[in-house]
C-alpha cells in the first residue's frame, strides 16, 4: 500500500451485522443492543443491500407513542409518522442506502460521510452485494501508520522525486505523524509543492517545512549578446 492512497478495502470491517427486509422491529432493537451498533444494512436475496436501518429510524415509534400531532406538523413529518407505525425493516429503513465501493479511497469515503451526514457506509460491489462496512473510526486507522513507515514513503515519493540532486541534503523526520523537512535545496519555489505532496501521504497529520535555498530567478535565464 506504500506510495498509493489507502482504499476502503484496506480499512473496512468485513464482518458485518445485518438484517433481512422482513426482520421484526424488536429483533432489530435486540440485534443492535447485542452487537452495540447504531445502524445496520438491510439485505435481500443473497446479500444485496437495499437500505440501512438506524436508531433514528426506530425512535419515532417511541416519540409518537403518546404525542398528539396537529395536522400541519404531521404533514411536515410524514416519513417519521409512517415509521412510527412500521413493524419490519423494509418499512423502517432509509433507502436507497448510501454506500461505497471497496476501491474508493479513504478520502472519498470520508467526503461521502460528511456530505450525507452518516457515520458508517455499507461497502458493496458492482451489483450491490455487501462486502463489508466502513465507519468513521475505520477511516482514522490511516493515522495509526508508524512514523518510520511514513518517513520512508516521504523520502521515496516526495524528496527523491522533487529534489533528485539534493535528496541527500533534505532530512525527513516524523514524530506523531507530523513531518518535518530540513535541509538546503536549489529552488525554494518547490517548497509549497513538497508540502502539498507530503500532506497527501496517508497518515500525515501536519507538515513543517524548514528548507532553505536560492529562489528561482523571475522571468527565466537572461542572456547577453556581443
Amino acid at each position: 500500500m506504500n506510495g498509493t492512497p489507502y482504499t476502503v478495502s484496506d480499512v473496512m470491517t468485513q464482518t458485518v451485522v445485518a438484517v433481512g427486509r422482513d426482520a421484526p422491529f424488536k429483533d432489530i432493537v435486540r440485534t443492535m443492543e447485542q452487537w452495540k451498533v447504531s445502524a445496520m444494512p438491510v439485505l435481500e436475496g443473497e446479500g444485496r443491500v437495499i437500505g440501512v436501518v438506524s436508531e433514528a429510524d426506530l425512535l419515532p415509534k417511541e416519540e409518537f407513542r403518546y404525542e398528539e400531532q396537529d395536522l400541519s406538523r404531521q404533514r411536515l413529518r410524514l416519513d417519521d409518522t409512517a415509521k412510527a407505525g412500521a413493524t419490519r425493516a423494509a418499512e423502517l429503513m432509509s433507502t436507497p442506502a448510501v454506500t461505497v465501493h471497496p476501491d474508493a479511497t479513504v478520502a472519498q469515503a470520508a467526503r461521502i460521510m460528511a456530505v450525507r451526514h452518516v457515520k458508517r457506509l455499507p461497502v458493496v460491489d458492482g451489483i450491490g452485494m455487501l462486502q463489508g462496512i466502513v465507519s468513521r473510526a475505520d477511516l482514522l486507522k490511516v493515522f495509526l501508520r508508524p512514523d518510520d513507515e511514513i518517513a520512508d514513503e516521504v523520502r521515496r515519493t516526495v524528496v527523491s522525486y522533487l529534489f533528485p540532486s539534493f535528496s541527500h541534503a533534505v532530512h525527513v523526520n516524523v514524530s506523531e505523524g507530523v513531518v518535518t523537512l530540513r535541509g538546503h535545496i536549489h529552488d525554494t519555489s518547490l517548497i509549497s509543492v513538497a508540502v502539498r505532496l507530503v500532506r497527501a501521504v496517508e497518515g500525515v497529520v501536519d507538515v513543517e517545512p524548514q528548507l532553505t535555498g536560492e529562489p528561482k530567478p523571475a522571468g527565466g535565464t537572461r542572456t547577453t549578446g556581443s
